[in-house]
């Protein structure tokens, strides 16, 4: 057998060729009369459609009042319509051979759906029935709301449900996006009225933006969005009041007890920027080098090199209104500190000193790789469109990312990191056993204790 060190070929990493272009479909817009935004892309590859209806009201829209409603709203929504049970809606998808899922985020509800371009008028009648004449039957509200009861009771038991739910509580403050669900009493409280008085105040087309990708005419298929969802009336809205979130100013501690857990579940992070600020894909590629992929500063070293943990990573999330950046680990009760030592060690790395031109170039070509990919599908490219259109971004987001990304250089990075990288103002949470972890958190701040329920300890 050939040696690598007798075979120089076997012992170098041949260069990358060059990028493969992506064939960008072509866009059609419109919007209706009744304030109905369209996006259709016509990909024709495979002789299905992807179709997704978005709401541009979430969980934040009423988080202040009912928290989670959005989400109970749209679990109930596939129930029923005024011309169809949940039966015929489900015989309905079956003979067409279709997918369909309804979900609500922040802020956005939506309605997807897919299916062969062949039956496309009948995916897009559904949709446009779910839109804008569910029932909300009163045995499936009661059926959903104790199905959400009992996950909610289980997901108090989750550790890393409780760390994002702790994080966003403290990051946010009296913001509607520090409240990821609601609690027990407030989720059994809720009303059949209470979801229908949302859906008619949200649920609108000047509220909404469809969009389609897929293997179609986009003249024969705008005829259907005309004839479907034409008639959909408007309705009042009830745009999410606008707050700013805390400053924060030096580190603090939160850690949620968990009696008798051997492992810690560790959240820490900074409010940083969304999608349509112009430090973006600086800071996507700082995040990247950081922690964001899994030849990551982050994973290289409490991963690789000190085995600490198996999948340590960090992320850039971008909301509506804010962004924030989190760095998250599940590590051993024994290397809690160490573990948050290194997370800042590096924080403080990527502030302090520019990266390498190898590093650099690594991280480009993966987040370059990464995108390509991510638009190599129909569902990927509606992902990607869904984007755009809903953070209203430029309409050469998508063409122009992968240049973008390309021209970005080591000062960018450096520059990113410094803003928004805050390992000084960083907040901590540890979901753990106290007894086991509460004097090792107590290094970095002073600690604050709560229940799963978010109690005070």
């Amino acid at each position: 057998m050939t040696s690598a060190a007798a075979n120089p070929r076997l012992s170098s990493v041949p260069p990358l060729g060059p990028e493969s272009p992506v064939a960008w479909p072509q866009r059609t817009l419109r919007t209706l009369d009744n304030g109905l935004q369209v996006v259709l892309a016509e990909s024709r590859e495979f002789p299905k459609v992807n179709a997704q209806l978005f709401i541009r009201s979430g969980n934040a829209s009423v988080a202040r009042h009912t928290p989670g409603l959005a989400d109970l709203a749209a679990s109930v929504i596939r129930t029923g319509t005024t011309s169809r049970s949940s039966l015929q809606i489900e015989e309905h998808l079956r003979r067409m051979g279709a997918d369909l899922s309804i979900s609500a985020g922040a802020d956005t509800s939506a309605i997807s759906v897919s299916g062969l371009s062949e039956f496309s008028d009948g995916l897009l009648e559904l949709v446009a029935d779910l839109a804008s004449n569910a029932s909300f039957p009163g045995e499936d509200f009661e059926r959903e709301r104790r199905h959400k009861l009992e996950s909610l009771r289980v997901e108090r038991t989750n550790p890393s449900f409780l760390a994002s739910e702790c994080f966003r509580r403290v990051l946010f403050g009296d913001h509607p996006y520090a409240i990821v669900a609601p609690t027990e009493e407030q989720l059994a409280s809720y009303t059949r009225g209470q979801l229908v008085e949302f859906y008619t105040h949200h649920y609108s087309p000047s509220n909404a933006l469809l969009l389609l990708v897929g293997d179609f005419s986009a003249a024969a298929t705008l005829e259907q969005i005309e004839r479907h969802f034409g008639p959909w009336k408007e309705h009042e809205s009830h745009p999410a009041v606008s707050l700013a979130p805390p400053r924060h100013s030096g580190r603090s501690v939160h850690l949620v007890h968990l009696p008798g857990t051997v492992q810690t579940q560790i959240i820490a992070g900074n409010i940083a920027i969304n999608r349509r600020h112009a430090d973006w894909q600086r800071l996507s590629l700082a995040n990247s080098i950081y922690g964001g992929a899994f030849h990551s500063r982050l994973v290289m070293n409490i991963r690789e090199q000190k085995g600490y943990t198996y999948s340590p990573r960090s992320g850039v999330t971008a909301l509506r209104q804010h962004g924030f950046f989190t760095v998250s680990a599940a590590v051993r009760n024994d290397v809690v500190a160490a573990s948050l030592a290194e997370i800042f060690y590096e924080m403080d790395r990527m502030r302090a000193l520019s990266v390498s031109p190898e590093e650099l170039e690594s991280a480009k070509s993966y987040m370059s790789g990464v995108f390509s990919l991510g638009v190599a599908t129909q569902d990927g490219l509606l992902g990607q469109l869904s984007t755009v259109y809903l953070d209203r971004l430029s309409d050469d987001y998508l063409e122009t990312y992968r240049q973008k990304i390309r021209a970005l250089t080591a000062d960018d990075v450096l520059d990113a990191a410094r803003k928004y990288i805050d390992s000084a103002n960083s907040q901590i949470v540890v979901v753990g056993d106290r007894d086991q972890i509460g004097h090792q958190a107590a290094l970095f701040a002073p600690v604050e204790a709560y229940d799963p329920n978010g109690h005070e300890l």
